[in-house]
């Protein structure tokens, strides 16, 4: 019956309590609905509207995957790569992930072209990642846009180039990617440039402080405090104020397990 709701029920449901948005899911997914299966699997994923349960929030994705949802797909890669309700299997995210990038999915390009640069679950390939990342960051995907800026900073399939760095780190920045606004204040303040670095500094505390990434708030705050600028070195420890305490090295460019969708 749920399947059959007009836009304005749905409204309502999107707007009232999540209980009852996901209760009206489970309707439509159970009723076929490959649509209602992926958001109906994310709800159970995180445990909004209804007991989190990582099993049959995969089962869901699984069932939309099969009807052809690129994005269910995606996820299907995504709890393989991370053991949602299921075994860490890197050879079948990177399969997955391969079907969402060829349904021209922009997270499945990323996610895939992550996996090729990285060797992981498939042979290590990133002549073929640097072309995926360009196809997704070409529609606006701001994490594949900052991955293409690595490439040109590190010299991975292409020559070093600093300025191409530096312009797609900028449109990463632009985009709302965490890990690009700090590139893009990297090169600002290697420029000289040290009002504008500042302000993109602020703008990757935010958008990370919003997903919740306490690690890499920690590594900006140590690349702060090695600075020789004064305002950089003060920022440090507003930044400390935000962050867990960890070990791990500055990376600009590969994302953890809860950066990526």
């Amino acid at each position: 019956m749920e399947k059959d709701l007009s836009a304005e029920q749905w409204r309502l449901l999107l707007a009232g309590p999540p209980g009852d948005l996901a209760k009206a899911l489970f309707g439509a997914a159970e009723a076929g609905d490959p649509l209602a299966q992926l958001i109906y699997g994310q709800c159970l994923l995180d445990g909004n509207g209804v007991a989190a349960d990582a099993q049959a929030a995969f089962l869901h994705f699984h069932r939309a995957a099969q009807a052809g949802l690129a994005e269910a797909m995606n996820m299907v890669g995504r709890c393989f790569d991370q053991g949602w309700g299921v075994p860490v299997l890197p050879e079948e995210a990177a399969r997955w992930f391969e079907r969402a990038a060829e349904a021209d999915l922009d997270w499945g390009l990323y996610n895939f072209a992550t996996m090729l640069a990285l060797g992981r679950g498939v042979a290590m390939d990133r002549e073929r990642a640097l072309g995926l990342f360009r196809r997704a960051a070409s529609r606006g995907h701001a994490k594949s846009a900052n991955m293409v800026g690595s490439f040109h900073e590190d010299g991975w399939s292409v020559p070093v180039n600093r300025a191409l760095a530096a312009y797609h780190y900028a449109r990463a920045a632009e985009g709302g990617d965490f890990r690009g606004a700090f590139n893009h204040a990297r090169m600002l303040a290697e420029d000289g440039k040290a009002d504008k670095a500042l302000h993109w500094l602020d703008r990757a505390r935010d958008l990370a402080q919003s997903c919740g990434n306490v690690r890499f708030l920690g590594q900006m705050a140590a690349w702060l405090a090695g600075r020789e600028e004064a305002e950089f070195r003060a920022l440090s420890a507003e930044f400390k104020e935000f962050s867990l305490k960890s070990d791990e090295g500055f990376t600009h460019n590969f994302e953890t397990a809860n950066d990526s969708q």
